[in-house]
C-alpha cells in the first residue's frame, strides 16, 4: 500500500489567541479565536472549510486543465452549518462553485462530482461525519443544484 509522506506544521504562539502556522516550506497562515472582538487570523473551523474549498479548486482546474479548458474566471462560497453538540463539528457543507468561460456544463458538473466523490482529500476526511454538498453556476446559470 502506498502511503503519502507526511508533513510536519509548525504553530508559533504570537498573542492571546493568535498564532501562525507554518508548513515546512516557510508558507503560513494566522489563526486566532473568531470570539475576539478583533480577531488576527482564522477560526480552526473556517480552516476547515477553506481547505474543502481549495482542495476541490485543485481538482477541478486540474481535470479541466486535462481536457484543455481554461475557464475565464473560477470562485468558490462555502458555507457551514454546525452541531448543537460539544465540539460543534460541521453537520453540513454547501459548496457553491461559480465558473465563466466557455466550459460545456457536463464537463464542469463531471469535474465537480470527480472532485467531491474521488479525489479531494479534504472531503474525504470529512464526508464520514459531515454532509458535502455542491451546486454550479456556469457563467451565471445554476448547471448543478
Amino acid at each position: 500500500e502506498m502511503c503519502i509522506r507526511d508533513r510536519k506544521i509548525k504553530l508559533i504562539h504570537k498573542s492571546d489567541y493568535h498564532s501562525k502556522i507554518e508548513n515546512q516550506n516557510g508558507n503560513s497562515i494566522e489563526i486566532d479565536n473568531k470570539s475576539d472582538l478583533n480577531p488576527k487570523g482564522v477560526s480552526p473551523m473556517e480552516l476547515l472549510l477553506m481547505g474543502v474549498a481549495g482542495c476541490s479548486s485543485i481538482d477541478v482546474i486540474s481535470i479541466l486543465e486535462k481536457q484543455k479548458l481554461d475557464p475565464d474566471s473560477y470562485k468558490m462560497e462555502v458555507e457551514g452549518e454546525r452541531e448543537s453538540t460539544p465540539g460543534k463539528p460541521w453537520k453540513r457543507i454547501h459548496v457553491k462553485l461559480y465558473i465563466e468561460g466557455n466550459i460545456p456544463s457536463d464537463k464542469i458538473i463531471r469535474a465537480a462530482a470527480l472532485s467531491f466523490d474521488k479525489y479531494c482529500s479534504v472531503s474525504k476526511n470529512l464526508e464520514k461525519s459531515t454532509l458535502i454538498e455542491h451546486s454550479i453556476y456556469l457563467n451565471g446559470s445554476l448547471v448543478k443544484k
